[in-house]
């Protein structure tokens, strides 16, 4: 084959490497390098503010000297780790962009009008404001159930069969949880009710209802599936967090005479700030990735889509490449401002 035939891919190949280093260096400078610039500039300030009025200089700091050959006894370690990356990270998401950036059989450059697509069709905005719905409701649900959950079980007699209740969803693969929760809202006219929360309604006196197909109410109760699943999560790693709390923190607050609100508020909240950052955090990003719960509940039908499913139908079942990938892209920058906000949360707590 002719250079010529391998112009138009090179040329690809070579927009979607300049895309992918604009994307994540813009990020890392915009979240990371700058924050961190003007924190340095801060601290030097502050200790030449603090040297100056010393007596006398302040002593050089202390470096620890590197014995022989532990750069490349590091490297080496380094090397597979980064390999994995390379292979399962870098060069998908280069491929990826490359792909977003053409059409739908990638045969032709069409630029950034993929991306001009998402937030011009109203159906793409429909998903992109249920993925909304779903980031903002999952994390805050999850999070404070599973603090609730953590408080009321802290301490208790069976405190660890009620834990080990608690967090038994998060065994449960997303496709088993839709799959239960399917029955729970099921819907048989005006039959026999096999849907529990059918039957529960009906004995009630009101009439069956198709919970999964009633716009927007149906996006609400696929979210309560990924809360129960979460909580799970969310309770374990609160529940370890109040119990690092020192006693001797708790023990002088009793003796000031705070009530239980004023403990919870003023000494439980504020010791575990840490651990409620990393399970929001983490509950987020599983979040913007959902897929299995709507795919299996709905389908994305009836107003439940969301990007994560989308990007599956417009790349694997319309086959329109190129938008898919650029759904994919578009999620990908939506997780990576959250990963970088953990790593330097993670890296200010190394520091105190």
């Amino acid at each position: 084959m002719e250079f010529e035939d391998f112009a138009p891919k090179l040329s690809m190949l070579l927009y979607g490497v300049i895309a992918f280093v604009v994307i994540i260096g813009g990020l890392l400078l915009l979240l990371d390098v700058v924050p961190n610039y003007f924190a340095r500039r801060r601290e030097a300030a502050l200790v030449a503010a603090s040297v100056s009025t010393t007596d006398g200089p302040a002593p050089p700091p202390s470096r620890r000297l590197r014995k022989p050959g532990e750069g490349l006894l590091g490297l080496a370690f380094l090397i597979p780790a980064l390999l994995l990356l390379l292979i399962g990270l870098v060069v998908p998401a280069i491929r990826t962009i490359i792909l977003s950036l053409s059409n739908g059989d990638s045969t032709e450059f069409v630029g950034l009008r993929n991306y001009g697509w998402i937030f011009q069709e109203n159906d793409i905005i429909r998903v992109l404001t249920n993925t909304l719905g779903w980031v903002v409701l999952v994390p805050l649900l999850a999070t404070g159930v599973g603090l609730l959950y953590a408080v009321m079980v802290d301490r208790a007699r069976f405190e660890a069969v009620a834990k080990s209740l608690i967090f038994l969803p998060m065994a449960i693969s997303f496709v088993g949880a839709g799959i239960i929760w399917k029955f729970v809202y099921a819907y048989r006219g005006d039959g026999d009710q096999i849907g529990l929360l059918n039957w529960l309604w009906t004995t009630l006196g009101g009439e069956p209802q198709q919970f999964l197909n009633n716009a927007p109410w149906n996006t609400f109760l696929l979210i309560v599936v990924m809360v129960w699943i979460q909580a799970g999560f969310a309770m374990v790693i609160l529940s370890a967090a109040i119990k690092a709390i020192p006693s001797d923190i708790v023990e002088a607050a009793r003796l000031d005479g705070v009530t239980p609100w004023q403990m919870f508020w003023r000494v439980t909240l504020p010791s575990i700030r840490p651990s409620l950052i990393v399970v929001v955090v983490t509950i987020t990003i599983a979040t913007l990735k959902v897929f299995d719960i709507v795919r299996t509940m709905t389908n994305g039908n009836f107003d439940t889509n969301v990007v994560a499913l989308e990007m599956y139908n417009q790349a694997f079942r319309y086959q329109e490449n190129g938008q898919g990938s650029a759904l994919a892209v578009f999620l990908f920058i939506l997780v990576i401002p959250i990963v970088i906000f953990q790593i330097r949360n993670l890296r200010r707590q190394r520091e105190v």
